[in-house]
């Protein structure tokens, strides 16, 4: 059951929307109107997620209102691509929430076009900086201004499911390169239709543009340059995506038309698939899917590009961002403080939203289970951790989701991975150019 105070969630996203911002480059220092705690204040508030997360947003917010009972604060949600679609369409009518979800591939795209308010002026007062590392919090600064503050951090990890792999008969995947993986992933497939499980060892592990920028890191090579240029041609895109050719005409992956038939779900958390690779933060949200027939995930970390090489990184998992546009930017920012510090808070969300930034919200948070596994494994890979690339270009935010279209166009075999490749670049350079 969900409180009142959160409007109808999962609306309808808008679809075929360009995103057309305007007004000035940079954030705006605006926001408007002190806080008045005896003052009624509506905060709207967009995040990305499903319905477990929303939950877990009900009990935050209660908590908030427990201290701020004068300040109604207005929720919506949507799973992650849609959710973009939807604020998109907000931006090109200048009507954004008052607090925000960010991503990280979208948050120079909209605070260089004054979309995002500038919290620094809260920093330290309505906003206390002081739990958060430095290297951490600087992620939210786009421009000279800060335009998020990090909720967590998270890292690129393999999940399979140990439940459904002993269904199969098939030991976990016990490390090695792609072509290791690559070679589970069948044999896992094979015993499951051996065994009569409708089951696949993954997906199609080509279809995340994170797997390719993995193996970019690997070779020292970020996938975009200081400047914004592409740091790849079309034949490290055609290499990288023909790496599965022989495994996708084969059958070795989930078909994309079973994909399709879960949605909202995924394949890997309606136990189709027994591995995937995703940011760690997605494993709660896993197993409150699977249900109690499959108690417990595995998390370890992905293949193996090049030994020794720094190829994976932690990044801001989430930011909270308030709307250039609120009238209330400052109960913006004591929700936002509130929502990213408050040791309580940690405690409901534990690993949901990725490990916590702030130390107060993290050392309160009791992790154990799937949280306790997220927190071991980020430490597991400390050798494998360079540093973050910098806070992407205007505009990834699109070319990630069109990486993401033609991976489940390749998979149903309406393209070509040459066609594949044509495509994604026509459509960067639009992304990058307009």
């Amino acid at each position: 059951m969900f409180n009142t105070k959160r409007t109808a969630a999962l609306i309808a996203a808008a679809t075929g929307t360009a995103l057309v911002l305007a007004g000035c480059s940079g954030g705006s220092s605006g926001g408007g109107g002190e806080f008045d705690p005896d003052e009624e204040t509506t905060l709207n508030f967009a995040f990305w997620g499903n319905d477990v997360r929303a939950g877990l947003y009900d009990q935050a917010i209660d908590l908030f209102n427990e201290e701020y009972p004068n300040v109604s604060v207005q929720t919506s949600f949507l799973p992650y691509p849609d959710y973009w679609e939807r604020r998109q369409t907000e931006a090109a009518g200048g009507g954004l929430p008052d607090v925000l979800a960010t991503d990280i591939s979208y948050l120079r795209q909209y605070s260089e076009n004054g979309l995002l308010l500038d919290l620094e002026p809260y920093l330290g007062e309505q906003i206390d900086t002081g739990p958060f590392d430095e290297a951490v919090l600087g992620s939210g600064e786009v421009a000279d201004i800060t335009a998020g503050i990090p909720i967590s951090t998270n890292a690129w990890g393999l999940f399979t499911n140990p439940t459904l792999l002993a269904e199969i008969g098939v030991e976990d995947f016990a490390g090695g390169d792609w072509d290791d993986y690559t070679a589970w992933i069948e044999d896992t497939t094979a015993a499951a239709e051996a065994a009569g499980v409708e089951a696949w060892g993954a997906g199609d592990w080509t279809g995340r543009i994170q797997v390719f920028e993995l193996q970019q890191r690997a070779q020292g090579e970020e996938l975009f340059t200081e400047d914004g240029e592409p740091n790849f041609d079309e034949d490290d895109l055609r290499d990288f995506w023909n790496q599965t050719t022989e495994q996708r005409e084969a059958g070795a992956f989930i078909p994309q038309q079973r994909v399709e038939e879960q949605l909202p779900l995924g394949a890997f958390d309606t136990a189709l698939t027994a591995s995937e690779m995703t940011w760690d933060n997605f494993g709660a949200g896993y197993l409150a899917n699977l249900g109690e027939g499959y108690p417990e995930l595995n998390l370890i970390e992905p293949p193996v590009t090049e030994e020794g090489a720094k190829d994976l990184y932690q990044k801001a998992g989430m930011l909270l961002s308030a709307s250039a546009g609120t009238d209330h930017g400052e109960a913006a920012a004591i929700f936002i403080d509130f929502m990213v510090n408050d040791p309580e808070v940690g405690a409901i969300f534990g690993t949901n939203r990725g490990l916590p930034a702030s130390e107060t919200a993290r050392s309160s948070s009791d992790l154990s289970g799937l949280d306790a596994q997220i927190e071991e494994y980020e430490a597991s890979i400390a050798d494998r951790l360079g540093d973050a690339p910098p806070v992407p270009i205007v505009g990834f935010g699109n070319i990630e989701e069109e990486f993401r279209v033609l991976g489940t166009e390749l998979m149903f075999g309406t393209v070509t991975v040459d066609e594949a490749v044509d495509r994604f670049f026509t459509e960067m350079d639009v992304a990058l150019n307009s």
